[in-house]
C-alpha cells in the first residue's frame, strides 16, 4: 500500500513539472487614454464591456500638457504592468499611445479611436486641417493664460454638443462640455516625437460624421498604417466610444485576440 501511494505520488509530481504553465492572466490589459476635451469617464461603457468580457482595464487620466510629457507618463504607467497591453486612445490620445508605446515592450497592439496616428514629426493641428471638414477652430473658447506663456484651450459649452457629441443625448453632452479638460495650444501643435505604429500592430475606428478630425483624414492614417481592421461608423461623432460603445470594444477585443 505505501509503495502504491509513493508511485502515486511521484506520478502526480512528475505530471505537475511535465504539464504546460497556464498563465494566470489569461487576457491583456487594455489601457485606455482619452483625448482633448474629455476625460477618463468617457470610457465608462466601454471599460463595463471589457470588464464584464474579463479584461482587466486602466482608464488613464491623461495630463493634456505636451505629446512627450504626456507620453511618458503613460510610458511609466505600461511599465507598472508585468502583462501584455491593448494601448488604446482617443483624438489627441492617438499621438500620446503613438508616443508612449514606444520602446514599451509590452504594448502587443494599438487601437487608434477617431484618433491621429502621427508620423513622427507631425502635429495633430497639421493632421486635423490636411482635408477639408473640421469646424473645431470657430468652436473653441476664450483660451485660458498659463504661466510661461502658454494657453490651455476649452470648447464652448454651448457649441459642445453639435461640435463634439452630436451623436450623444443633450443631457450626456452637457455634462460632458461642463466636466471636459483643456489641452494645452502648444500639446496641438506639438511634433510627434515617435510612430509606434510603424512597429506594433493597429487597428483604428472612427465614425463618418466627426467634426474634429475629418474622417477622410482618419481614413488616410488608418491605410497609412497598415491597419489590420478599420471601422468606419455611419452617423457617428467624435465621441464614438460614447455613442458606440459595443462597436469600440469589438475593435479593441479582436486586437486583443489577434496573434
Amino acid at each position: 500500500m505505501k509503495l502504491l501511494l509513493k508511485s502515486f505520488l511521484a506520478f502526480g509530481v512528475l505530471a505537475a513539472l511535465a504539464a504546460p504553465a497556464v498563465s494566470a492572466q489569461a487576457k491583456p490589459t487594455v489601457v485606455l487614454v482619452h483625448g482633448a476635451f474629455a476625460d477618463a469617464s468617457s470610457w465608462n461603457d466601454v471599460v463595463a464591456r471589457l470588464e464584464k468580457d474579463g479584461y482587466p482595464v486602466v482608464a488613464v487620466a491623461n495630463p493634456l500638457r505636451s505629446v512627450k510629457s504626456d507620453g511618458d507618463y503613460v510610458r511609466r504607467i505600461l511599465a507598472g504592468i508585468k502583462d501584455p497591453v491593448v494601448l488604446v486612445g482617443h483624438s489627441y490620445g492617438g499621438s500620446v499611445i503613438s508616443e508612449a508605446a514606444a520602446g514599451a515592450d509590452n504594448v502587443e497592439s494599438l487601437v487608434y479611436v477617431a484618433a491621429f496616428a502621427p508620423e513622427k514629426g507631425e502635429t495633430a493641428v497639421e493632421l486635423s486641417s490636411k482635408f477639408p471638414g473640421s469646424t473645431l477652430a470657430p468652436t473653441l473658447a476664450e483660451p485660458v493664460a498659463l504661466d510661461g506663456g502658454g494657453k490651455d484651450l476649452y470648447i464652448q459649452q454651448g457649441k459642445f454638443h453639435e461640435q463634439f457629441a452630436a451623436d450623444v443625448s443633450s443631457r450626456a453632452a452637457k455634462l460632458m462640455a461642463a466636466t471636459q479638460r483643456p489641452i494645452t495650444d502648444s500639446a496641438l501643435n506639438e511634433p510627434a516625437p515617435n510612430a509606434a505604429w510603424k512597429n506594433i500592430p493597429s487597428w483604428f475606428i472612427y465614425g463618418d460624421a466627426d467634426k474634429n478630425i475629418p474622417a477622410k483624414a482618419l481614413g488616410w492614417m488608418a491605410e497609412r498604417a497598415h491597419s489590420k481592421g478599420t471601422v468606419v461608423v455611419k452617423g457617428a461623432s467624435h465621441v464614438v466610444m460614447v455613442s458606440h460603445p459595443d462597436k469600440v470594444v469589438q475593435v479593441i477585443e479582436e486586437a486583443a485576440s489577434a496573434k
